[in-house]
């Protein structure tokens, strides 16, 4: 089935160029005290400030920054796949946050809104604060270290309710309290788009950037150790697995309301120590890809590599969908199995990604003798989907 693609109303690579910066950029000082040996290797080639936080308010308006982890636990109860913060210059005082939580049997919850905004600096006088609402990320050491902690209420119900429109609609809200403790384990996996660099690419190439945001991008895997409570019981401990983004970038909602196709984005690491990682967008045409960027992680070195089997979203399924996908680099190619778990959806009537389902799951994965969980975010439009699911709710 060939997809229409809606007509782009302007080009904002160019108007950007020179636009990144905040008040004070110049005049900031990173601190002496991190070890940045522990972290160089796990850099990506970026400087340490690169994952600390903006101190202050961008001036360009449509700047953001945004911080969100994919986390998992290690034997598959429970996961949090995807929670977010979204600090945009132009309400720099009240950040969004957009929490999803998981658990076996199809039980999900969701925190969602906009909250008040904690100084981003901490104690030893660094810009290493990202919070908003229940939700704070800290900086610890870049790119090496991060605690991550949720303490509010959230909207209780299962995915079947999220999968015909009905999920919310007579909230039942219980608190939710979680810390955790994630050691990045993988170098990270850095999308560079400054302006200048988008302002020489092809249309196509600049739809693609604006997609994933002018300025720049990485995530890492991580494990990590924390306590979850829900509905004020006992604080339970748990080891995870999981992937943490981080980005400051501008990223024009025109593009996405004119040109989005959909996506499908993939990642995890395994016990022996490998990973991979990998994002594309279709064609209209569903059968190839106007962008296509993936990594595999073998014997400590990072290897750049392409997909060759996408598993796009094409129905609603709470639990078991095959999400398989294959991978070629320079040593050949990777075959990785892959059954979705701790499935959340979001239909969406309204704003600039209206009329698209949005997958944010967790899925098991499988590689030669490696078995793991990670993460995988995918979107289709409801045509993909043979029309709006849950009509007749």
């Amino acid at each position: 089935m060939a997809l229409k693609r809606r007509r782009f109303l302007g080009n904002t690579a160019t108007a950007l160029a020179g636009t990144l910066l905040y008040p004070g950029a110049s005049r900031m000082v990173f601190a002496n005290d991190f070890d940045t040996s522990l972290s160089n290797a796990l850099s990506g080639g970026l400087p340490a400030e690169k994952d600390l936080v903006f101190p202050g308010q961008p001036e360009n308006p449509e700047m953001r920054e945004s911080v969100n982890i994919w986390l998992f636990a290690e034997d598959g109860s429970f996961a949090f796949p995807r929670m977010a913060l979204e600090a945009e210059a132009w309400s720099w005082d009240k950040r969004m946050y957009d929490s999803n939580f998981a658990f076996a049997g199809g039980r999900v919850m969701k925190s969602f809104g906009w909250g008040a905004v904690p100084s981003p600096i901490d104690d030893r006088g660094q810009p290493a604060v990202f919070g908003g609402g229940p939700l704070t990320f800290r900086c610890i050491e870049p790119f090496k270290r991060w605690l991550v902690s949720f303490d509010g209420e959230v909207v209780d119900g299962d995915v079947s309710q999220q999968m015909d429109r009905s999920f919310g609609k007579t909230p039942e809200l219980v608190p939710v309290r979680m810390e955790a403790e994630l050691e990045m384990v993988t170098p990270a996996w850095v999308q560079d788009r400054a302006p200048e660099k988008v302002a020489q690419m092809s249309r196509q190439d600049q739809l693609n950037a604006e997609f994933m945001g002018v300025g720049y991008r990485f995530e890492h895997l991580f494990r990590g150790d924390g306590e979850l409570s829900v509905a004020g019981g006992p604080n339970k401990p748990f080891r995870s697995v999981g992937s943490r983004i981080h980005r400051q970038s501008v990223r024009p909602s025109t593009t996405l309301a004119n040109d989005w196709l959909g996506h499908c984005w993939q990642s995890a690491v395994f016990p022996d120590g490998r990973a991979f990682g990998c994002c594309a967008y279709p064609n209209s045409s569903m059968d190839g890809w106007t962008y296509n960027d993936a990594y595999v992680y073998l014997d400590g070195q990072m290897h750049v590599a392409r997909m060759v089997k996408t598993p796009w979203l094409d129905k609603l399924l709470a639990e078991g969908d095959d999400c398989s996908l294959e991978l070629e680099y320079s040593g050949g190619r990777i075959r990785i199995g892959g059954r979705t778990t701790l499935t959340t959806f979001t239909l969406m009537t309204e704003g600039p990604m209206a009329g698209f389902a949005l997958n944010q799951t967790g899925a098991w994965y499988s590689w030669d003798d490696q078995r793991a969980i990670g993460m995988m975010e995918r979107s289709s439009s409801f045509e993909v989907l043979g029309g709006l699911p849950g009509q007749g709710a």
